[in-house]
Parts: structure tokens; sequence; C-alpha cells
């Protein structure tokens, strides 16, 4: 995680001290696989029901690959800004008939465009951020999809939950349940994202690397042989969702949090009846919802119950979006999330 992103207190806007407003700014722009440039554009006036936000910054989502390394039928170049879509930073001009914001307000938005130092957003595409916060990072995707996840489990006080795969979403996750008093056991490959679950509140830590049968017999001895009563696959793989299956208690929750995107899979039925699981899609790309999410997501890191800061391990600045989408890929030792911070 990255230490130096705490909360410091900022209660005055920088757009205040910014008027006029600049005609033009600089916006990434992707054009070919692999290629990224800064362009200065015009900047974009909000008509009714919008707001132009200055972009303090904007998290790099694994889902902004396939774009920048050319896949499917990606038409280029693609508009500035794109496909950035978890910024965050200042409200700078708010067009006719918007009233839940104000100029100076910090928000995030899940508005596509914000690889740039401004974007325009709907004003129903915007949350309020509380000046509690300070200056912590708020990556507005992924936080919103983290809650959404977390809001389909019944997660109580007291619970066994598992998290299998501690990437950034099962970082999140692990950072709720341990919040709600959950005893939370984090599995994952890699050891700098166990440290990191520990540090989020989870009771115990296991490698996935080690063998099933062996993390199947540890997770039973940790819950005298009842095994987890919420567990939440993050993969999307069929070899995790096959572990999360046995580590699901009787009559529990087995949450699909992990995007299945590269196949069909199979599922042992059986198994899912026999205990009668109740196993919940968690997945949403409902804009409501996600709206609803990113706004419980507010409530929550205001309340202390998540920390934004601790997934966010690079800074890059906006000219190096190239190379936050390299590292975004390579995924180094002790890396989970870039951000494109202005």
């Amino acid at each position: 995680m990255l230490a130096a992103i705490r909360p410091t207190i900022r209660t005055i806007s920088p757009v205040f001290s910014m008027k006029p407003l600049p005609r033009t700014m600089m916006a990434a722009v992707i054009d070919s696989p692999r290629k990224v440039y800064l362009k200065e554009v015009a900047l974009p006036w909000p008509k009714a029901g919008e707001v132009l936000i200055q972009i303090e910054g904007c998290g790099v989502c694994p889902c902004d690959l396939p774009v920048w390394e050319g896949h499917g039928r990606t038409e280029y170049p693609l508009t500035p800004g794109h496909p950035g879509h978890e910024g965050w930073g200042w409200v700078a001009a708010v067009g006719p008939d918007v009233t839940n914001v104000l100029v100076g307000d910090r928000v995030a938005t899940l508005s596509q465009g914000a690889f740039a130092e401004y974007v325009l957003a709907n004003s129903e595409e915007v949350a309020r951020l509380p000046a509690s916060l300070g200056t912590i990072p708020f990556p507005s995707a992924i936080l919103s999809q983290a809650m959404n996840v977390f809001q389909r489990s019944r997660v109580r006080d007291g619970d066994r939950v598992a998290v299998v795969g501690v990437g950034i979403l099962g970082a999140l996750l692990t950072n709720l349940a341990a919040s709600a008093g959950a005893e939370v056991i984090a599995l994952s490959r890699r050891p700098f994202t166990l440290d990191l679950a520990r540090f989020l509140g989870a009771a115990h830590t296991l490698s996935l690397t080690a063998d099933p049968e062996q993390i199947i017999d540890y997770v039973e001895s940790v819950t005298g042989g009842k095994r987890c009563k919420v567990v939440f696959e993050a993969v999307g793989k069929q070899t995790p969702l096959n572990l999360a299956t046995e580590l699901t208690a009787f009559n529990g929750q087995l949450i699909i949090a992990g995007y299945h995107q590269d196949g069909l899979r199979q599922i042992n039925l059986q198994m899912w009846h026999q205990r009668g699981l109740e196993v919940i899609n968690a997945h949403t790309r409902n804009p409501q919802m996600q709206l609803e999410g990113l706004e419980l997501a507010v409530e929550a890191a205001t309340a202390g119950k998540l920390d934004p800061a601790s997934i966010c391990t690079h800074i890059f600045g906006l000219a190096e979006l190239g190379d936050a989408l390299a590292m975004t890929r390579q995924r180094p030792d002790g890396f989970l999330k870039a951000m494109i911070m202005l």
C-alpha cells in the first residue's frame, strides 16, 4: 500500500485559484496498440445536467488493457482521455439544472475520459467526497464494484469468511469483511498481497500455491470442520472456483466476484445441491447500481470501514500512462494498482 497517500484535510478547492478556466487541456490519447501520447484539446463545457471535473487522479483498471493492447475491434485513435473511468477530482463548473454538487466540491466520477486534466460527467455519475477524506485517492469504479459485491453477502460480526484471490477486488473485500467483524481467511498466490491482507484485517492467510487438499484441511482446522459461511471467489478462473466451492459451509454463500471471461466453466453441482449453497453472481453493469455502490463506498471510507489507499501501490503522471498500463499487465512484485495523478 502507499504509505505516502494518507488523508490530509484540504477544504479549499484548487479550482478557486484558477479563474477563469483555461480554454484547453491536456489529455492522453491511445492512437494505436501500446502507443500513448498527450494531446492538447479544447476544454469541454458542461451542458444541462453535466459537471466539469478537474481531475486529481484516475485509477488504471485491468479492463483498460484490451484497448491499449489492440484486442477486439478497437478503433483508433480513442477519444482523448479514454478509457479512464476511475477518476476523482474537483468540480470546476456545472451546467444548468445541476443541484447535487457545487463548484469546488471534491467528487468521484464513473464517467469515462478521466485520463485527462478535466473530464465532463453526467451529474448522476458523480458522488461527493467529504472533506474528512482529505486527499486520499478514490478510484471510483473498483470501489463501487467492491461495495456492490459485498452488499450481496450477509457477512456479520463473528462470521468466518474466505476470500479466494487477494488482488485489487479481493483486498477490498478482505477489508470490508474484517471491518464487519468477520474472521477472514485470505488466500493468494503472492506473498505481497498476503501481507496486505493481514494489514487489512485478515485473521489467517494461506498461499494458493499450496495443494488444494492442504488448503481445505487448514480451513477445516481453523473452522472446527464447519468451513466458511461466506466465500468470495475473486480470481475468475476454474481452479479457484473449485476451491471456493469446497471451502463453503452447508447453507453458506458462494459469491462469484471474479470476472470469468476466458471460456466455459464446470461446476460441482452435486456439492452445490448437497450443501444447499446460495450461489451469487455478484457482478453488475447496471449504471444505477454502480452509482449506489460508489455512494456506499464513500460512506464506508468515511466511517473507516474501507481503505481506498491500501490498493494504490504505484503513482504515475499523465504522460506516463503507457508505463502505468505496461506495469498493470506485468504485475511485478509489490504491485497491485497504478494511479495516474495530476
